[in-house]
Formats: structure tokens, C-alpha cells, sequence
């Protein structure tokens, strides 16, 4: 299948440049993996010499096998008053071996007379002597025109005069870069036509975040005629961020109806966003389009309900195209039908009359303190405690906590647990490194006779949060526990004046719900 636009990615380059973002070449070989099962056409492996990580890479990508994608190398025209056989950036990009070789220049008047610090003449030839050079070695070229939008606005006749060098030198293709990201999508259009109009090779668009419109300024590109978009999975990038391919993907194929990857590869795309974060070592952004965990959640009762009947009233598309899923979130704004929804998931018979009563719970509780946005665990448990047939795996009697500071020793910190299991009463002591690991050590001993399946439960963090500062040491706090079974993960809410009532909500809640789950994949 030919597309009608092609995908070129640059996670690995341009994504890279982000803050905080350091991969390893482990992590771009694995990328590089997932990004090729994923589909895309072009994956731009970085600027061989630059860094050793990026010569290692394009020695060892040779062995992986890509099925899909070509791997670019990336690199500047050479230099001034240099010819090609005499330049080392040009024979580091050769040396690379990849099929393909992405050179950028400058487009711009000013860059070329203050930055490369050259004529308008000879910046001419520099592209056309290096696209020649490649393509006198048998590579592909992508031509990326550095800084085009802005050199257009500036000289136009200029910067169109750049892109005839490097199409008449044989470029396979002329990538205008809105380098600043400040050009508006209008002006995105107006230009591809007008390059269109003098050129016949094929156009490709290249945008970054900074105005906003990195997504948008490609979607016109393409309207406008462009056939090769660059971007990054996640929108990673340097300042505010590149293009975010996992909006532009489904927005090209969904939305605008162009074939770009085969739908069964589409819904993927949740699954490599989330793939990315994690070796990027960023926690996935809830809110991104099409694949945050929150792109598809439905909080308002009214919307809540209107789903029920109709998916179509409230989502532009069916989340398992993009490998998403529905979510509906529990809070005071829900109504009947986000609990109605929940309940059907967790195949519970939940009745009208339940869901009111737990809805009055909720409500009341979030006036408390509590939140149940991301506490989705103990919406769980909640619903499951209204079931008549509903038994507690366990049954809190009291608790006692100890924390004191013992001359010679430190602080220490005790914990007593007193429980109902079944028709057990089971009364456990323990010590821990502060109150709340006391109580949860002293409560994972009551019950690890009756369930020794919670042993790899495990406590991944724990959040705490002042709700009515202005109070001082009376204030409500809420804490919110994250708890790991494998690579399943859940959330549980408690709120109080006092800070171990709520970690223990929380805490009692993460482990009813890991029971109630422990049969289930």
C-alpha cells in the first residue's frame, strides 16, 4: 500500500533534545523496534559524530531487521568555501551507511549572513553541492529546509531559490521547517502553495509547539499538499515540543480520511505512546489527545449518560481505534449513569436505587476531603460493599499507634492491629520506619495466614496532600495510595483531620481491592 502521506519520525533526534530526556543506545535501539512494528516510514536515528550513542547506533541498527521503516542519518550542508570530498560532516553521514541521509540548510537570509556567516550566493551552492554528493552515492535525500517559514516571510524569493538548489541537485524530497514555531496554519498554507507552484518535488512539513499550532500547522500542510510529515511520538522536543505524531496519525487517517498506516496498526498507537514515556523515563501525559488515559473519560453526569445511550454523543471517535478505552470518572459532578457504567464494567448488578445511595456516599465523602478521580480502587470497593451478598474480607476492630523517641535509639514506631477475618479475630503487632509502614506491616501480618496471595502486593507510592492549610496542624489532609500487583496497578483515597485515619482508609481499601482481584488477570 502506498500511502498518501508518509510518517517520518524523529523521537530519536529531534525527541531526544527535550529536557530531562537522555537515551541510552539501548533505548533507541529499542524504540527503533517499536516504532518500525508501529509502522512508520522513515526514523531518524540522529547526527552520526555528534555523540558516540549515535555512531553506536547506526552500527548496531544495521542488525535488527526493520521490516518497515528506512533509518535516516541526520546532518548539516557542509561547510562554506569546503567541497563535499573534503567535508567530514558529508563523509561521517556516508560512513553511517543508512539509506537515507536527511541534510538541512538554511532558508533564511539572516541566518545565512549572520549565523553561517556567508554569502547568499555561496549558501546556494553548499546546498546544492551536498545534495548531489548523496545523491552520487546512491542515497535518498530528504531536504530539510531550516528556518523556511521564516526566511519566506522575510525574502521569499530567496527562500524558494534555496529549495530550487536542492531540487534540482535531486532531492527526493523538500521538508519546509517551521524551525521557531511561530508560523500560524494560514501562513502554513499560503507558502506550501506558493512552493508548489514553482517545484514539482514532493513537499514535506516539519513544525515545532511553540505558538501552539504544531499539530494544526501540519494538518495544513497536508491540506495544502504536502505528502511527508516529520514529527515525535508524545510531541517530545526541544523547548515546548515537536509535532505529536499520535495526534497526527489518527487525525490524518480518522479525520481527514488519508491513508497513512494500516488501521490494525493504528490501534497500536496508545500502546507505543505509553512504550515511549516509559523508556523516556516521563510519566505518560493523561491529557494528550487520542492517547492519554484521560482522552476518552467522561466525568459529568450528563455526559456520563448520554454515553450510555449513544457513544457517538460525546467521543469523536471509538477509542479502540487508537488502542484507548472509555473511562468514566467518579466525583461529586457524576451521576446515576457514570455509576450505572462503572458497575456494568465490574459486572456487578447495580440498581437505580444503589447507584443513588452510593452517589449520596460520594458526595458526601468529597465534601469531607476524599477525591475519587484518581482513587478508582476505591470506587471499586465501594461499589462492592453494596451488594447484598457482599462480604468484607476483612473487618478493621481498632488499631493502635505508638510513635516514640527512646534516648539512645531514635524514633521508634509500633502498630497493633486488631481485625475480623471470617470468624477469626486476629490481633497482630508490628514495627515499622514510621506510622503508616507500621500499620501496614502490622496489617499485611494479620492476614497473610488467611490470604498468603497479598505477598506481592506492594505500596508504589504515597501522596499527601493539606486541603484547608489556613487551618494549620487541624487541617484535613488526603492521602492518596498507589499499590502494584505485577503489572497491575490501582488507586485508594482517604481523608482526615488526622493523618493515619486516612492512610489507613486508603491503605484498607488498596488491600479489599487487591482481594476482590486476586482471581482476575
Amino acid at each position: 500500500m502506498t500511502p498518501d502521506v508518509f510518517i517520518y519520525d524523529t523521537t530519536l533526534r529531534d525527541g531526544s533534545q527535550r529536557e530531562g530526556i537522555s537515551y541510552s543506545v539501548e533505548d533507541k535501539l529499542k524504540l527503533a523496534q517499536q516504532l518500525d512494528a508501529f509502522g512508520v516510514h522513515y526514523i531518524e536515528g540522529g547526527w552520526p559524530g555528534s555523540n558516540p550513542k549515535d555512531a553506536a547506533f547506526f552500527e548496531r541498527v544495521k542488525s535488527l531487521g526493520l521490516k518497515h521503516a528506512k533509518i535516516a542519518a541526520f546532518g548539516s550542508t557542509l561547510r562554506k568555501n569546503t567541497e563535499p570530498q573534503d567535508d567530514t560532516n558529508l563523509q561521517t553521514l556516508l560512513a553511517a551507511g543508512t539509506p537515507v541521509i536527511t541534510l538541512f540548510g538554511k532558508s533564511w537570509d539572516l541566518q545565512v549572513t549572520d549565523v553561517l556567516v556567508t554569502t547568499l550566493e555561496e549558501n546556494l551552492a553548499m546546498i546544492q553541492k551536498s545534495v548531489a554528493f548523496m545523491k552520487a552515492h546512491g542515497r535518498e535525500v530528504v531536504y530539510d529546509a531550516e528556518h523556511f517559514f521564516d526566511g519566506y516571510r522575510a525574502n521569499p524569493g530567496y527562500a524558494l531559490a534555496t529549495l530550487r538548489a536542492a531540487a534540482e541537485a535531486g532531492a527526493d524530497v523538500l521538508v519546509l521547517c517551521d524551525t521557531n514555531g511561530g508560523t500560524l496554519p494560514w501562513e502554513i498554507e499560503d507558502a506550501i502553495r506558493a512552493v508548489r507552484a514553482e517545484l514539482s518535488t514532493p513537499i514535506g512539513i516539519h513544525t515545532h509547539e511553540d505558538s501552539g499550532c504544531a499539530v494544526a500547522n501540519a494538518l495544513a500542510a497536508v491540506r495544502a499538499g504536502a505528502v511527508h510529515v516529520q514529527g515525535t511520538i508524545n510531541g517530545y522536543g526541544e523547548r515546548v515540543g515537536n509535532a505529536n505524531l499520535c495526534s497526527i496519525i489518527p487525525d490524518l487517517q480518522l479525520r481527514m480520511g488519508k491513508s497513512v498506516l494500516p488501521p490494525a496498526n493504528l490501534a497500536r498507537l496508545t500502546e507505543l505512546s505509553r512504550y515511549v514515556a516509559e523508556v523516556a523515563n516521563l510519566p505518560p501525559e493523561k491529557h494528550l489527545p487520542y492517547v492519554g488515559s484521560s482522552a476518552f473519560a467522561h466525568k459529568g453526569g450528563v455526559h456520563a449518560a448520554a454515553m450510555l445511550r449513544n457513544p457517538a454523543s460525546y467521543q469523536i471517535i471509538d477509542p479502540a481505534l487508537v488502542g484507548n478505552q472509555r473511562r468514566t470518572v467518579i466525583s461529586e459532578l457524576s451521576g446515576r449513569g457514570n455509576l450505572l457504567e462503572r458497575s456494568q464494567k465490574l459486572g456487578l448488578d447495580c440498581s437505580g436505587e444503589q447507584a443513588g445511595e452510593m452517589l449520596n456516599q460520594i458526595k458526601e465523602l468529597e465534601a469531607q476531603g476524599f477525591s475519587f478521580e484518581s482513587a478508582e480502587g476505591s470506587v471499586d470497593v465501594m461499589m462492592h460493599r453494596l451488594q447484598p451478598t457482599y462480604e468484607p474480607p476483612f473487618e478493621l476492630i481498632d488499631f493502635v499507634v505508638m510513635v516514640e523517641h527512646r534516648q539512645g535509639r531514635g524514633i521508634l514506631t509500633d502498630a497493633m492491629v486488631k481485625v475480623r477475618v471470617g470468624e477469626q479475630v486476629i490481633h497482630t503487632a508490628a514495627e515499622g520506619m514510621g506510622p503508616v509502614s507500621a500499620l501496614d506491616t502490622a496489617l499485611r501480618k494479620a492476614l497473610r495466614e488467611v490470604y498468603p496471595d497479598l505477598d506481592p502486593v506492594r505500596l508504589d507510592d504515597y501522596k499527601v496532600r493539606i486541603l484547608d492549610s489556613e487551618t494549620g496542624t487541624d487541617a484535613v489532609v488526603r492521602v492518596l495510595i498507589d499499590t502494584k500487583d505485577g503489572a497491575r496497578r490501582w488507586s485508594t483515597v482517604g481523608a482526615s483531620p488526622n493523618i493515619i485515619e486516612a492512610s489507613w482508609r486508603a491503605m484498607s481499601d488498596s488491600l479489599e481491592y487487591a482481594l476482590l482481584n486476586l482471581n482476575k488477570n
